[in-house]
């Protein structure tokens, strides 16, 4: 089954935060509102409006035509320094014992 534009846009957000490690908070300052609006938009009761799409975007630094195409555009198109780094669990597992922050 094909995914609608508001699924694929509300996956892609998802992918981004994901990537990032935004949270809805930070979402909801770029684009002004407050976090329950950003959770609103997310979860479908609510639709994102194509200056959200913008700002999205802008803020990703992406394409807004490589955020609309969906979650895999999007990440592709997102800039190296941009994505959070976390450590492996294997990399993780390999450190000695009281060596994790």
């Amino acid at each position: 089954m094909r995914m609608s534009s508001s699924e694929r846009l509300r996956a892609a957000v998802a992918a981004l935060m994901q990537l990032t490690g935004d949270t809805q908070a930070t979402l909801a300052a770029v684009l002004g509102v407050d976090q329950t609006q950003v959770s609103r938009r997310q979860s479908g009761t609510a639709a994102w409006g194509l200056d959200d799409c913008d700002a999205i975007a802008a803020h990703y630094g992406i394409d807004v035509l490589d955020l609309l195409a969906g979650p895999t555009r999007a990440c592709e198109t997102l800039a190296a320094d941009r994505r959070r780094t976390v450590p492996s669990r294997r990399a993780a597992a390999d450190e000695p014992k009281g060596a994790r922050r």
